[in-house]
């Protein structure tokens, strides 16, 4: 069994102290402190368990889980957001009213694990965990964030990210995960994961066109993510321009088809 490592002696810092201190919290001090309520989830967001919920995750991992678990824990490293199980009643918005507080709601996360050097297998672990047990939460990364971390993408990754200044670009995926464990997650064949959330027509216009620009020079991939959640690969939405096809939408609860122009309808138009 692939024993994780141990991360570098100091993970790559963040622009700001406000970052490290949400990258960064001591879960067992906001444990026993009282907390706000929680926003809804989106996909991709980093959380991060109490005391109890790890407790609780690691009582129903599996023995090959659960020593990566308790890594996870001792180091204060997040759990990531993902869609949530077929099983489950439907995500909560931020129109659902004080229910969307509730303690006993299931909250779905992922932990992706560094890749085997064994045979490069690359690994996620799943968790359900209750929305009692989340002891803070926080966006994706800035990209900014994320350079220290980008190794011979850094210099054109930090070109892009300046590029982008008022669009504020955010990764997820390997090197964000790299980022925030120090740990060998991201690779010479890692996608650069970028998730851009444009709030106008023109916006969604300009960055896809710095996107595919970068795209030329750095190993880009990621999604567009319009207002309401609904997630759309930047390639696809690209590709489905030109060949006039729906496109694929990944939201919380579900994936499903839509005409790109219902998608631009949630966008402030010129």
């Amino acid at each position: 069994m692939y024993a994780l490592p141990e991360p570098a002696e100091s993970a790559p810092a963040s622009p700001s102290a406000a970052d490290d201190a949400s990258r960064q919290p001591m879960t067992s001090r906001l444990a026993q402190s009282p907390s706000p309520p929680l926003p809804p989830f989106s996909r991709h967001d980093l959380v991060w368990l109490t005391d109890a919920g790890w407790r609780a995750a690691r009582a129903r991992a599996s023995a090959q889980d659960e020593a990566a678990l308790l890594q996870w824990q001792q180091h204060c490293w997040p759990a990531i957001v993902r869609r949530r199980d077929a099983d489950l009643p439907p995500a909560l918005s931020a129109k659902s009213g004080s229910s969307g507080d509730s303690g006993d709601a299931d909250v779905c996360l992922g932990i992706p694990l560094p890749t085997d050097p064994a045979n490069g297998a690359k690994r996620r672990i799943a968790l359900r965990v209750k929305r009692r047990d989340v002891a803070r939460t926080a966006r994706p990364l800035a990209m900014f964030s994320c350079l220290s971390a980008a190794g011979q993408w850094k210099v054109e990754l930090g070109v892009l990210a300046d590029r982008a200044a008022n669009m504020q670009l955010r990764v997820y995926g390997s090197l964000a995960m790299q980022t925030l464990t120090g740990l060998p997650c991201f690779t010479q064949s890692s996608d650069i994961d970028v998730l851009f959330a444009p709030t106008s027509a023109t916006q969604l216009d300009a960055g896809l066109a710095l996107l595919a620009n970068f795209s030329t020079r750095l190993p880009l991939d990621g999604e567009i993510v319009f207002p309401g959640g609904g997630a759309v690969s930047w390639k696809e939405w690209l590709s489905a321009a030109r060949s006039r096809s729906r496109v694929l939408v990944k939201e919380m609860d579900i994936v499903r088809l839509a005409e790109p122009a219902e998608l631009l309808t949630r966008l402030e138009q010129p």
